[in-house]
């Protein structure tokens, strides 16, 4: 054991070994956050503590499966594998899949993605007969994801006066109804969408008091990182778990939490320490991933925001390149500077195009830098393009899986129940339609007796779904009784999917073939590969073991992916373009950020209270943060917007970093942005003057600036921005001391030395 904390710090040694009790684990960007997780249960099962006591929720698979590999090489065993490690969505299906009896759904339930609700929506609006262009699918699917966040059912939606007036305002008051049909049609379906994971596990818990002893006397510690992300629904569910044996740790940083706008509320970490009054607090400072300068920057940007645990990041790495601000006239011009600093540094330097990233505040910005790095060469790829599961011949085929797994799926019935063409056309669904709404059935159900349920249908459209539902119960019987990939390949054929794709020997046809094929083959690895758990029948209990894996448990794990999980197998020496929401958790040695404008970074939307202020600077300090080496940060003073010429002003976060670290020195408005509350009414912008400052224009206090070894503990001294200050004491030595000193202008602050420029007060 000695030798798993050997290879800690000393702040990471304490959050990994004081397992017992709440506690809370605060991360500065690159200081080691999935390291003590990973280390802490590991340090757990080396204790003795039974792997299936331990649950560990995460915010992606990808990182569950990281946390899980590494465990598993610290402990040297399989035991690692054991612990109730994944996704908050994966794992609380898991749990609907043992429990969801309790609240009328199987155990195969299914469950819709974004596109799927979407199509639900479409139909039950055609039904309602509201105007789409008015009751947009996006939105009303916005509406009721926001509803399930925060626990409110479609009933209460419906008798919420204060929801009822919003959508009347809107224009969509019918909204309420749309949702309970929403509900109602998912029920019947027997599919849930990705809240109601979070919904219905937060209805077991609370209506049904023996599922909730039963899982709070299972899990005794109780993991979750990110937890700064977490909404009110995954909260409470924690909270809810923990509260019998109360060894939960979370671990996360206020400073970037940036996802409000889907429900993240901040207040969770802030008050941990108000749910758990005993709670220890780790802060984890020590940066490994940036130089100094970009930690001492990104510093200087979160320490502006009014509501944070305070913590001050620091590095031992290198000192590093000063940030260099790039202006430009013109988005166009913007496009260009980047293209051509990527350019030279990557010739100058023998850089690979993958160690670049530029990152924007808006999709829509990535089109002034594509077209500068097109015509220099650079392979570039946009991140969070079209994911491999989302692309249409894949979801052709998840389709037919999802049929054969669930019979009652209506969205996966209507999508392939004419492809390929089959000869049952738009008006035989329709009816099929009709008949399953007044029946209260699935499409399938009626569609096996069409003959009883629709009057006037041609005998051979009656032939020809009967041979369609014929052939899906045929699989359906064979799911599980056959291995997945063997039945996945039989559906392929079977259905004339392959036969379809095969007709098209275009380059864009052989792609989509081979999208088919790659999807196979990943069904191909998940059936050879061995079974590790698998639930009791009795009980329901996962337990250690091995058996056939099935298509339905393919389907299982496929289903809670996301584009973040995905394997791109293709080149990846390419420069990175995406949305800095996009770039959390990844790092890079060169970073570039772009459109740092008044009105775009700070978003215009994000400007009406101080918390939303507060949201958009902790995005860009997570924009700065993923930087290793160099960041380079840019704006234009013109930029298109709906077809007219806008002007821009700097963003304010330029001027929140200090001059220290900028390569062309930024000169400080005098207007600040005011420190007191906002509730309704927008900050006002200031004024910028972004000229590099020269030595005629610097006011220059007396005296000479002091060495390190000057600055003592105890001594007034003078800083040419926070003006007069005593020093409280000091840390490290060399290029790597820190003073903290108490300025009577703006408080304590922390500095380092080499960069503070401070004089002693004589």
């Amino acid at each position: 054991m000695s030798e798993l904390l050997d290879q800690l710090n000393e702040a990471q040694k304490q959050a990994v070994i004081n397992t017992d009790g709440p506690a809370m684990v605060i991360a500065g960007a690159g200081s080691g956050k999935t390291r003590v997780l990973t280390y802490r249960i590991a340090y757990l099962l080396q204790k003795g503590v039974d792997p299936f006591q331990i649950l560990a929720l995460t915010f992606t698979n990808k990182a569950a499966r990281e946390m899980k590999n590494r465990v598993t090489s610290l402990i040297g065993s399989t035991e690692g594998r054991n612990v109730w490690m994944g996704t908050f969505h994966s794992i609380f299906a898991r749990i609907l899949r043992i429990e969801g009896h309790f609240l009328g759904y199987p155990s195969n339930f299914t469950i819709y993605d974004t596109d799927d609700s979407k199509s639900l929506i479409k139909n039950i609006l055609k039904d309602l007969n509201l105007d789409p262009k008015i009751y947009v699918p996006s939105v009303i699917l916005g509406r009721i994801s926001s509803a399930k966040s925060s626990l409110i059912s479609a009933e209460e939606y419906a008798e919420n006066p204060h929801l009822i007036n919003q959508d009347v305002i809107n224009k969509r008051p019918q909204t309420g109804e749309v949702f309970k049909a929403y509900n109602a049609r998912c029920f019947k379906a027997h599919a849930m969408d990705f809240d109601d994971l979070l919904f219905n596990t937060n209805l077991l818990l609370r209506d049904f008091p023996e599922v909730l002893i039963k899982y709070q006397n299972k899990f005794n510690y109780i993991l979750v990182d990110e937890y700064q992300d977490t909404n009110f629904a995954q909260y409470l569910i924690v909270k809810k778990l923990a509260a019998s044996h109360e060894n939960i740790c979370v671990v996360g940083d206020d400073a970037q939490s940036i996802y409000g706008f889907r429900g993240a509320n901040i207040q969770n970490i802030l008050n941990f320490n108000n749910d758990y009054p005993d709670a220890q607090t780790f802060k984890l400072e020590q940066n490994y991933r940036s130089t100094q300068v970009i930690v001492e920057a990104a510093n200087c940007i979160i320490a502006n925001n009014k509501e944070q645990i305070q913590k001050q990041v620091w590095t031992e790495n290198e000192t590093g390149t000063r940030i260099n601000v790039l202006k430009a006239t013109s988005d166009t011009e913007e496009g260009n500077l980047i293209a051509n600093s990527i350019f030279e540094t990557r010739m100058n330097q023998h850089v690979p195009n993958n160690h670049f990233a530029i990152l924007y505040r808006t999709n829509a910005q990535s089109r002034a830098i594509e077209e500068p790095l097109r015509r220099l060469n650079i392979p570039y790829r946009i991140y969070g393009g079209l994911s491999f599961y989302k692309r249409k011949e894949i979801k052709d085929l998840l389709a037919y899986f999802r049929l054969v797994v669930n019979n009652r799926d209506d969205e996966a019935f209507t999508r392939i129940i004419n492809y390929p063409a089959r000869g049952i056309g738009k008006t035989t669904l329709d009816k099929l339609q009709l008949a399953a709404v007044s029946q209260n059935l699935s499409l399938f159900e009626i569609a096996t007796q069409a003959n009883k349920y629709i009057e006037g249908l041609h005998s051979g459209v009656l032939s020809r779904l009967e041979e369609f539902c014929g052939m899906i119960a045929g699989f359906s019987r064979l799911m599980h009784a056959t291995k997945a990939y063997e039945l996945g390949f039989k559906i392929a054929k079977s259905s004339g999917l392959i036969s379809e794709l095969s007709i098209d020997q275009t380059d864009e046809g052989k792609s989509r073939m081979q999208n088919m094929e790659e999807l196979l083959n990943a069904l191909k690895d998940f059936s050879e590969k061995e079974q590790t758990l698998f639930p009791d029948e009795e009980t329901g209990e996962l337990i250690a073991g091995s058996t056939e894996r099935s298509l339905d448990q393919f389907m299982q794990e496929i289903a809670l992916l996301t584009d973040a999980d995905s394997d791109d197998k293709e080149d990846n020496d390419k420069v990175v373009l995406m949305t800095v929401h996009a770039a959390k958790g990844l790092e890079f040695p060169y970073i570039y950020i772009v459109g740092l404008e008044e009105n775009l970074f700070p978003s215009l939307m994000a400007m009406q209270t101080r918390a939303e202020i507060e949201e958009e600077r902790r995005l860009f300090y997570v924009a700065l943060t993923r930087a290793e080496k160099r960041v380079t940060l840019s704006y234009a003073l013109t930029r298109y917007r709906w077809g007219n010429m806008t002007q821009n002003e700097p963003s304010r976060f330029l001027d929140e970093i200090d001059e220290n670290f900028i390569e062309q020195p930024v000169r400080r408005a005098n207007t600040q942005v005011p420190k007191s509350p906002l509730v309704k009414t927008p900050l006002p912008v200031p004024r910028r003057n972004l000229k590099k400052i020269t030595e005629s224009n610097i006011p220059t206090p007396e005296g000479e600036l002091a060495s390190i070894s000057e600055i003592q503990p105890g001594i007034m001294i003078v800083h040419d921005r926070f003006g007069k200050g005593k020093v409280l004491s000091i840390e490290g030595t060399g290029p790597n001391a820190k003073a903290t000193v108490f300025f009577t202008s703006v408080g304590q602050k922390q500095l380092l030395l080499k960069f503070a420029k401070l004089r002693v007060c004589k």
